[in-house]
């Protein structure tokens, strides 16, 4: 997808990367992420009207760290280096980083500076002279390159600093992040004091430009959408059938991982509440001789993506034997950004936190090309593109539930009755929050079956069943999420409700860790 006079972001490594863009997006301008390494001709054809460097991992002094084209800063547009971004720019241009005496993570003070002689900060324009920063560096920008100011410090570092006659700024701290105050204005005073941006990225925008790339990649090809029913996979399902009408193939498998009911209740709700040309494929069997004896989380994950894989090449055999399709090359998925940037360094040189069914847990070699048309997305992003594309609103307001299903929410190996366990603590849990009132306001709420027993006390006899956990947590867009402070009363039923009802449980405990440290998925 495509946009000519957006904003470019050259992606170093952060993992805050696709929240900067987002932040552009959310002012209306388009933004397009693209790695740091990205050649000067690929930047010079969307004609940006300015462009942002990310933070990153790395020391800009370090062995192979990342870098830039240089000429970037030469295009004659408006630049903005954030954290490694201001980094680079000063040791690019003659200043001098160095490992800071003391790092500056998290809340800071930043008091804005301006000279007498000097005009205001266009960057801080509008804004208070003292403002609560986020940061997360551990090296400072000790000499200005010649032609710069500083323009803010803390009682640390410069954090922020300028040329404004080349129109080159930098932050030392985290714009893009909530913690910071007057953040999204600092960014806004960028894209339109500075870059002088129109506000023309919408929804819709974004709905034609994906559609219409879609049909420049598939042409007369078909596709194959690993449909779900959740809201990702859904917006994707619509998106591509608008871009290839009845080439487009969807199949949701039951791989004996899902939630209670899923199964009969997701194909009758996709069938006939969004008439979608909807394929069920029950793999139960498959699947679960696939997990026997598997507890480590990572080849659980790589096992679920073969077996995914191996089910669609099947099915799109079945499609094409049957002379009712133009070749199936392509296999839809409802990819987020949380899931990439946390699977695999895709834009630039982030860290794996861990691989996502939907993205490491793919082989290798596909019989397929992937079209993920909401990579670049966050959840919330991805809702509102669903009610500009019509959807109903139950599928909406869904809750996230992993690619692979509840295999990374029961702990160790995955068995049928232990999935029959979790399945029923899980729906406990569904059920309690919604009576409570409050499925609509947490992002998350579910159960997890841990590999542990204690003892217990029922009926006057010695118990020594297992533990189920509950997660219940808040988030915008999954990068970040708290654990949600649930009423006592709903906690008790949730509690009462699982040891009563689901035989062999005699325990349960509340989840109370944040992201991070912790990931939402135990798994």
């Amino acid at each position: 997808m495509t946009e000519r006079g957006g904003v470019v972001v050259l992606d170093f490594g952060g993992q805050y990367t696709q929240l900067i863009a987002r932040r552009i997006r959310e002012q209306q301008v388009f933004s397009s992420i693209l790695p740091c390494t990205a050649p000067l001709e690929e930047i010079r054809k969307l004609e940006p009207v300015g462009m942002v460097l990310s933070g990153g991992p790395s020391s800009v002094y370090d062995a192979g760290a990342p870098v830039c084209d240089p000429q970037v800063l030469q295009l004659g547009v408006p630049v903005l280096g954030i954290c490694y971004g201001m980094q680079w720019i000063a040791k690019q241009l003659g200043g001098k980083v160095e490992k800071a005496e003391r790092r500056e993570y998290g809340p800071a003070r930043l008091e804005v500076q301006n000279g007498a002689s000097e005009p205001d900060s266009a960057l801080f324009s509008g804004l208070p002279k003292s403002l609560r920063i986020w940061s997360s560096h551990g090296d400072n920008v000790l000499a200005l390159p010649a032609g710069f100011r500083a323009t803010g410090r803390t009682e640390n570092a410069v954090a922020a600093t300028e040329d404004s006659q080349r129109k080159i700024y930098a932050v030392q701290f985290h714009p893009e992040v909530k913690h910071t105050e007057r953040g999204r204005d600092i960014l806004r005073n960028f894209l339109f004091q500075v870059c002088g941006a129109t506000p023309t990225w919408s929804g819709a925008a974004f709905i034609h430009e994906t559609v219409e790339a879609i049909r420049r990649k598939a042409g007369a090809c078909g596709a194959i959408c690993a449909l779900s029913g959740g809201v990702d996979s859904t917006v994707a399902a619509v998106l591509v059938h608008r871009a290839i009408g009845d080439q487009l193939t969807n199949v949701f498998v039951n791989t004996g991982l899902l939630r209670k009911n899923e199964f009969v209740q997701t194909l009758e709700m996709l069938r006939e509440r969004l008439r979608l040309n909807v394929i069920g494929v029950d793999a139960t069997e498959r699947f679960l001789t696939q997990l026997k004896g598997v507890e480590d989380p990572e080849e659980k994950r790589r096992r679920i993506g073969r077996e995914f894989i191996a089910v669609f090449a099947e099915k799109a055999r079945e499609l094409q034997g049957e002379a009712a399709h133009e070749k199936i090359k392509y296999l839809v998925q409802g990819t987020l950004y949380p899931d990439v940037i946390e699977s695999v360094s895709v834009k630039g040189p982030s860290a794996t936190i861990k691989t996502h069914h939907n993205v490491g847990g793919l082989p290798e070699n596909m019989p397929f090309q992937l079209i993920e048309p909401l990579r670049d997305l966050f959840k919330d992003e991805v809702r509102r593109i669903g009610r500009e594309l019509g959807l109903p609103e139950e599928i909406l307001v869904k809750h996230p539930f992993p690619g692979p299903g509840l295999a990374v929410r029961l702990l160790g190996e995955v068995t049928h009755e232990d999935l029959e366990r979790l399945r029923e603590a899980d729906a406990i849990v569904v059920e309690e929050i919604r009576r409570a009132g409050l499925y609509e306001k947490v992002w998350q709420a579910f159960a997890v079956l841990l590999p542990v027993r204690s003892v217990g006390v029922m009926g006057d006899f010695r118990t020594y069943g297992k533990t189920v956990g509950v997660r219940v947590v808040e988030s915008d867009d999954a990068m970040t999420a708290d654990w949600v402070r649930l009423p006592p009363e709903v906690l008790e039923r949730i509690s009462t409700r699982i040891v009563n009802e689901v035989a062999g449980v005699t325990r349960v405990v509340y989840d109370i860790s944040s992201k991070p440290p912790g990931t939402i998925e135990w798994e």
